[in-house]
């Protein structure tokens, strides 16, 4: 299968023909593009389409679920995320994920931040562990509101804290993409503008990829959109292309409302 987009200066990620089935169910059929470093790439469609669980094959997490089988290739600079010499640790560090609901650990702000570090050697000292923390709250415009409340629970915060500190959690440990499933489905106005301006920071650094049902979203923030539809990739193209000259009539239905 052709990608539906060339020219990309480079490919941070790569999938070739993927398929996805749980047990004998189909989820995803011949899924192929290019998601290009530094950029924020939008993932739209229907629900259940197959977008979280194609954002979930990029860092290995749908391996956790019995019965799941994988065809294609996912490439990660290059490389088989899913062959004999890859660690899914070692996947996860570099590909992280920041989930729908906040999902803070029920521990202080501090210790949320950094768990991550600790798990995986990161800081040989207390002194590298809080700059660590510092830095990473900071990445995520938090720092300024935390940082005399380091010790306190976090699950104390408010929602859109908790999931700037999720953020800063998955930041903490060095990561070169972060993936992001509806991460403002569950936030108010305010705290969803809060992490679109955060996300748009970070892409100066990362790469990101944001599954999103909110089209408005998608528009603001991204360099590239695909709609998923049935399990396929019906259109994948420059953001503003998606939105106002479409191929597909299925994307065309889908970013004008007519269906979804």
């Amino acid at each position: 299968m052709l990608f539906m987009n060339t020219g990309y200066p480079q490919a941070k990620i790569e999938a070739h023909d993927l398929d996805f089935f749980y047990g004998t169910v189909k989820a995803l059929s011949g899924i192929s593009l290019k998601i290009e470093e530094k950029e924020i790439t939008a993932l739209i469609g229907p629900s259940g389409c197959g977008k979280s669980t194609f954002l979930r094959c990029l860092n290995r997490m749908n391996d956790t679920i019995p019965g799941i089988r994988l065809q294609g290739d996912v490439l990660l600079d290059g490389e088989d995320i899913y062959g004999a010499n890859f660690d899914p640790v070692d996947i996860r560090q570099r590909v992280g994920m920041v989930f729908q609901k906040p999902n803070p650990f029920p521990q202080s702000v501090y210790d949320n931040v950094a768990f991550g570090p600790r798990v995986l050697g990161l800081s040989r000292n207390r002194a590298d562990e809080n700059e660590i923390v510092e830095e990473s709250l900071k990445q995520a415009a938090l720092w300024d509101l935390v940082k005399d409340r380091l010790r306190v629970d976090a699950l104390g915060l408010s929602l859109g804290e908790q999931q700037r500190l999720c953020i800063a959690r998955v930041l903490a440990v060095g990561p070169e993409v972060i993936l992001m499933d509806e991460p403002t489905s569950a936030l108010d106005p305010i705290a969803t503008t809060e992490i679109e301006n955060l996300m748009t920071q970070l892409k100066e650094i990362y790469t990101i990829v944001v599954v999103t049902h909110n089209m408005q979203q998608a528009a603001r923030v991204s360099e590239k959109t695909g709609l998923f539809w049935l399990g396929e990739l019906v259109e994948y193209d420059d953001t503003e292309r998606i939105f106002t000259r479409p191929k597909d009539e299925r994307t065309e239905a889908y970013v004008t409302g007519r269906v979804g």
